[in-house]
């Protein structure tokens, strides 16, 4: 295993659970009236390395799932850090 593997997946654990929790505190806030989530905050949350988090709460909780930007974010979001994995292991 690459020395980075392992740092790579701790990162992408604990930005996953960073952005599972933020993506169902938006979905429980949204019929009750309280504060909400930036869109571009759920994304840039995706982005850094949520993908696992978002796609949990994205089906599991079926938040956001209507949103064509939501589906494209996540779409490369994963690609990029399927990617980033594939080539750290491979290095």
């Amino acid at each position: 295993m690459h020395t980075l593997l392992g740092p790579l997946l701790a990162w992408l654990g604990a930005a996953s659970a960073v952005t599972a929790v933020t993506y169902a505190y938006d979905k429980v806030a949204a019929p009750r009236g309280w504060r909400r989530v930036r869109e571009r905050t759920l994304w840039f949350l995706c982005l850094a390395g949520g993908v696992a988090g978002a796609w949990l709460v994205f089906f599991g909780m079926r938040h956001k799932t209507r949103h064509q930007s939501f589906w494209l974010v996540q779409i490369a979001a994963s690609a990029v850090w399927i990617a980033a994995l594939l080539i750290v292991a491979a290095g």
